[in-house]
């Protein structure tokens, strides 16, 4: 089906983009995914392209250009050649509206100028090892000085997509007494100098999939955060991200339509090439039927997840329609490129074969940003029930 999303400014974008992935990641991707991350010089790379703060202002060095359609074709391209930019997509998608929002002009001046260039990569720790989707739950504590000037942070946090690379982590922590009555209450942000003295990065993941995206444990003992290094008001953490949660299970959705997209062009190719019984699989009544339900899937996604952009776009996506694109897109996906793996037969088992890759990178869609049985208490909740 025809889309409209795009403009001739988004297409312009896409060669580039294109380009780039063809020249500077695909020849280079194995050894990523053998390192576990992209070397640290590739994001200095990102930000020459100009892709890391795409919609933060000119006067900080990026794009200013509040269009959300330009994550999209990032998305749509790498998924296409079967790669990611490693932790690009937390760094600039999840953290950037936090930081646009909630930042100080003082903390933009200090932090803006490197997000956009590459020299200061970000990482968001939410996740600790007995809290997951819970929120509410987390237990990292930052108290203030007596003197007022530093938060002293200790605690653990897990699953940190770009922990082992960055320079600085959103680290959401308990700066008031847990309340019973309130288990919302009493969460901050504290923008951590990874440098800092009792900053620790733990191990380093081994992950089934997504294995240029480095996944690491962080630890904090007695750390020292100055007070100007915490994002917005204290006490307020759980409604900023609460906000900002909606633009990334977005993100995932629109991840989950490019690489379903993705799955069925490479499924095409593969059965047309490949010949069974002396005829290529893709001449039998079977194959001809799976890969005409998941072109409909395909084009259900896409329509559902544009959808969500233009609202996005209009500042109009709600949390529980959010919530509703994320669910949809991410288990649809899943079925798509689990059909389109099976048509490739016993090369679709092996890394080699882009399907493969797929189907080990989108599994984790369905888990991060809130599981999918979070996302349906959250649409149940909108429903009345």
């Amino acid at each position: 089906m025809q889309r409209t999303v795009f403009s001739e400014d988004h297409e312009a974008f896409r060669k580039t983009v294109r380009d780039f992935i063809a020249k500077e990641v695909v020849p280079q991707y194995p050894d990523w995914e053998k390192q576990g991350h992209p070397p640290r010089e590739f994001y200095n790379r990102l930000g020459d392209l100009g892709v890391l703060g795409i919609e933060a202002p000119e006067e900080y060095g990026g794009g200013g250009v509040t269009d959300f359609t330009y994550s999209m074709v990032i998305a749509e391209e790498t998924s296409a050649a079967g790669v990611s930019f490693g932790s690009y997509s937390v760094h600039s998608n999840l953290i950037l509206p936090y930081l646009l929002e909630h930042a100080t002009d003082d903390q933009k001046q200090r932090w803006l100028p490197g997000f956009c260039s590459g020299d200061i990569m970000f990482a968001i720790a939410m996740t600790e090892p007995g809290t997951g989707s819970d929120l509410a739950n987390i237990s990292t504590t930052a108290t203030l000085t007596e003197d007022g000037t530093h938060y002293i942070l200790d605690g653990a946090k897990t699953f940190i997509t770009g922990g082992a690379l960055a320079d600085r982590v959103l680290v959401v922590c308990r700066t008031a007494p847990y309340d019973a009555g309130n288990r919302r209450a009493g969460l901050s942000i504290l923008v951590v100098d990874t440098t800092s003295e009792g900053y620790t990065v733990g191990r380093k993941l081994e992950k089934i999939g997504l294995k240029a995206s480095d996944t690491a444990e962080l630890s904090f003992n007695a750390v020292k955060v100055p007070v100007e290094d915490r994002l917005g008001d204290e006490g307020e953490g759980f409604s900023y991200l609460t906000h900002n949660l909606a633009q990334e299970r977005l993100t995932i959705a629109i991840g989950a339509s490019a690489t379903a997209a993705a799955a069925v062009q490479h499924a095409l190719a593969y059965t047309k090439e490949r010949d069974v019984f002396g005829k290529p699989v893709a001449s039998f009544q079977n194959t001809k039927f799976v890969l005409a339900e998941c072109s409909a899937d395909v084009e259900a996604i896409r329509q559902f997840v544009d959808r969500a952009l233009d609202l996005h776009n209009a500042g109009e996506l709600s949390v529980p329609d959010a919530a509703r694109v994320k669910l949809f897109a991410t288990e649809t996906a899943g079925r798509v490129i689990d059909k389109c793996l099976q048509l490739h037969g016993g090369y679709g088992y092996i890394l080699e074969y882009p399907i493969a890759r797929l189907y080990a990178d989108t599994r984790v869609s369905r888990i991060y940003g809130g599981t999918n049985e979070v996302m349906k208490t959250i649409i149940a909740k909108d429903l009345g029930l």
